[in-house]
């Protein structure tokens, strides 16, 4: 009651709630296709490298007084790049993607730590993209969302049949005539969209707990993909509330109240699929 009580009060909660739904949408769409091709490496990987661009971004705006530039812009940039490189590596180069996968997540992260080091006394700006925090939520962050959201969303309800395909049998998808290629790349840049997304929410660190999770648990209850979709967007957005109240009652950190609450359903989810299998004769 003390959380709805503040949740009508407070603009600040009002914004970290529309931003969480706004994030659960894209993130229960793009997960159900991250987990069904079980690509979540590849997405931690393109989660990491995001630093680069943010950190870039800062260095740029404080160093040339670049009072426009959002940090979110050298996400969206460094996120697009390296899920396209990594997406290349995949078709042309495939015995060396565990290695540059490995390699763009480290080098991702080591220069934006790098960039944003060059910026005095703007040390605190890394652990808010590491670790997130919904509470800073704008109004301007919540326009940017709501525009990559319904990027993505189009681009689901245009090409859903061709990633089904690509999902579950690229070969079978090229003797089809279908772009698989392109339909990849497609699909890995619209992971990076959600990637930026989620940072708002959860941050760098924690992200793959919005992007993998809600969707492996619908997975248990559904093999239909749109269906496990809806089960995903409904299950994000349960964690976000959840998460958002269970951190205003004991002050904790948003983004990682919500990563343990989605992490701690899993488990439980789990023990219960586990004890299912073990019943089933």
């Amino acid at each position: 009651m003390n959380f709805l009580q503040a949740l009508m009060n407070y603009p600040t909660l009002q914004m970290a709630l529309f931003g969480a739904i706004g994030a659960s949408v894209a993130s229960g769409i793009i997960g159900s296709y991250v987990v069904v091709k079980r690509i979540v490496s590849l997405s931690g990987s393109i989660a990491h490298a995001v630093l680069s661009g943010m950190g870039c971004a800062v260095y740029l705006k404080y160093t040339y007084q670049l009072d426009w530039l959002n940090p979110i812009y050298g996400a969206l940039v460094a996120a697009c790049l390296s899920a396209c490189i990594i997406g290349l590596v995949h078709l042309y180069f495939r015995e060396r993607e565990d290695a540059v996968i490995a390699m763009i997540w480290s080098i991702g992260m080591a220069t934006g730590v790098i960039f944003i080091a060059q910026v005095p006394g703007y040390s605190t700006e890394l652990m808010h993209f590491l670790l997130g925090n919904v509470l800073w939520t704008s109004s301007s962050d919540l326009l940017i969302l709501g525009a990559l959201d319904l990027c993505i969303l189009v681009i689901v309800f245009c090409f859903h049949s061709r990633f089904v395909q690509i999902c579950f049998d690229e070969k079978q998808a090229k003797l089809r005539n279908l772009n698989v290629c392109g339909l990849y790349l497609l699909l890995l840049l619209l992971i990076a969209l959600s990637i930026v997304i989620l940072i708002q929410i959860v941050g760098i660190i924690l992200i793959l707990s919005m992007l993998a999770l809600p969707a492996s648990i619908a997975n248990t209850f559904t093999k239909r993909l749109p269906v496990m979709m809806v089960i995903a967007v409904g299950l994000n957005i349960l964690f976000s509330v959840g998460g958002l109240a269970i951190s205003y009652k004991l002050d904790w950190p948003a983004g990682a109240t919500i990563a343990l609450f989605s992490g701690m359903i899993y488990l439980v989810n789990l023990r219960f699929k586990q004890s299912t299998r073990a019943a089933t004769p």
